[in-house]
């Protein structure tokens, strides 16, 4: 028995067949695309006297950090951030409650 027939017997199957063929379809578009993707990423360096547009690619540049200027700090993660209250969001806060 084969598919057709199967869903011609059971007709509550089909919506899970098409949500089923539309799943794999995506999957499967996503594949091709991330295998047909190049492997350059940008990334914007804020740091120094002006704003630097960097490229690591592997092939061209296979070890980015070595160009790095070691004289010149590099901020990556900030972990104790201060935030400022908002004047805005404390009046709404202060009319709602």
């Amino acid at each position: 028995m084969g598919v057709f027939q199967t869903l011609m017997k059971k007709k509550e199957l089909i919506p899970l067949a098409v949500i089923m063929t539309v799943a794999a379809g995506g999957a499967l578009s996503f594949a091709v695309y991330s295998l047909r993707k190049t492997d350059v990423i940008k990334i914007r360096l804020l740091t120094g006297p002006a704003p630097l547009l960097h490229s690591f690619d592997r092939k061209g540049n296979p070890e980015p950090w070595e160009t790095v200027d070691p004289s010149v700090p590099q901020k990556l993660i900030t972990i104790n951030q201060q935030w400022k209250p908002i004047e805005e969001l404390q009046k709404v806060r202060g009319a709602t409650k």
